[in-house]
């Protein structure tokens, strides 16, 4: 009679099968499965390194300028589609690029500047300061006929030689009271016309 709970006790294998057994899973492991390719760490470095640039770039833009970034790729994608191009221009050198094209957008008007009288540039040798007033911005709103007539004649060089300039220019149109000082060797100077007072695009 042999009772059912009986329990085989299993017998301690040699190293020498145990071996064995290891390397036919390891041989079966091996060639039925493909090897899994793996990512040099050189790889790997450069990868996270790219992530936390962009990343950090832009976490740097306000909810606007992702917009208007996103919207100038869809924009460029589609004219390099459009093309002929089969790649999306990704992002060029970040944000001073971007803020150059801003600075160089901005229509004109007056600023001002704490200088000393020896950085003006006039010969005078002075440690006083002045409020120096000038004329900064762009002047597209202000083209006239007159200035594309102009550039045309020079593209199709019909004005050659002559010195001439093809768009409005930010200019003081008028300027402040004059400025008095004391030089370094306590001699009196009033200069004229030296800061402006109001600036347009002539």
């Amino acid at each position: 009679m042999f009772n059912g709970s009986r329990k085989y006790s299993s017998l301690p294998s040699s190293p020498s099968s145990s071996r064995a057994s290891s390397s036919s899973a390891s041989s079966f492991s091996s060639s039925s499965l493909p090897a899994a390719p793996r990512r040099s760490p050189r790889a790997l470095q450069r990868h996270s390194s790219l992530l936390s640039q962009y990343s950090s770039l832009l976490e740097s833009y306000t909810e606007g300028e992702i917009r208007q970034l996103i919207s100038a790729l869809v924009e460029r994608y589609s004219q390099a589609m459009n093309s002929g191009g089969h790649e999306l221009p990704l992002f060029g050198r970040s944000g001073s690029r971007r803020k150059r094209a801003r600075a160089r957008h901005k229509p004109c008007a007056l600023k001002e500047l704490e200088v000393s009288v020896s950085e003006l540039g006039l010969g005078y040798e002075s440690d006083e300061t002045v409020l120096f007033r000038y004329c900064s911005g762009t002047c597209d709103a202000a083209v006239r006929s007159y200035d594309l007539s102009l550039k045309s004649m020079r593209s199709r060089r019909r004005i050659k030689k002559e010195k001439v300039r093809a768009r409005p220019c930010c200019r003081p149109l008028a300027y402040d009271d004059d400025v008095s000082f004391l030089d370094a060797y306590n001699r009196y100077y009033t200069v004229n016309e030296l800061s402006a007072k109001e600036c347009g695009c002539v």
